[in-house]
């Protein structure tokens, strides 16, 4: 059981017979206070136990789904220029990109996630400079290699050319914004498999 008083400046706290005075003005006062008689019932059965289903917001049920989706493909439509992520037939999310040009096509065909690289380091094919890592970097902040082939590996990866999207001007790689290639990377994992339709 707990009082508070206010008196002239004076805060005084009253707790099981105890007087705690707090003072605005910094000075001192005694308090005298009668002691409090607490009584407690006590009740020897226990209650029963609760229905671990049943809250006071309702049920688990109400408000978390029965199964929470998990990406098993990534499916990259060509002629889309967009990257699907499945969970069975049920698309969990969608990007758009780039893709290879004419002359350096993305190749089609079934792959698996064979590579995944957090803040990637990017070396020009033509010039063997190596470039840090980055947003800024060709292949920004995230790289998922799904394939290789004779002239390099082949993958999804973020970019700073974000009007390259939609369009046919990779060297073969799937490019994508660095957020949406951010979003991308937590669906996937290693082996998951990638299918590219033309």
């Amino acid at each position: 059981m707990a009082r508070l008083w206010r008196t002239a400046g004076l805060v005084a706290l009253l707790l099981i017979g105890l007087a705690l005075p707090v003072l605005a003005n910094g000075q001192s006062v005694a308090v005298v206070t009668d002691p409090v008689r607490l009584e407690l019932e006590h009740t020897p059965e226990r209650s029963l136990p609760a229905d671990i289903n049943v809250y006071s917001l309702g049920r688990r049920s109400d408000h978390l789904p029965a199964v929470i989706p998990q990406a098993d493909r990534v499916v990259l439509r060509l002629s889309d220029r967009r990257v699907y992520v499945y969970d069975g037939d049920q698309v969990l999310d969608s990007y758009p990109v780039a893709i290879g040009t004419p002359e350096t096509p993305t190749p089609t065909g079934e792959f698996e996630v064979m590579q995944m690289v957090v803040n990637p380091v990017w070396q020009s094919p033509w010039t063997g400079e190596v470039f840090a890592p980055g947003a800024n970097s060709a292949l920004g902040l995230r790289w998922i290699g799904f394939t290789s082939l004779p002239n390099g590996d082949i993958g999804f990866h973020g970019t700073p050319t974000v009007s390259s999207i939609g369009q046919a001007a990779s060297n073969g790689c799937v490019r994508l914004t660095n957020e949406d290639v951010l979003s991308l990377y937590s669906h996937v994992r290693m082996g998951m498999t990638v299918v590219v339709e033309s």
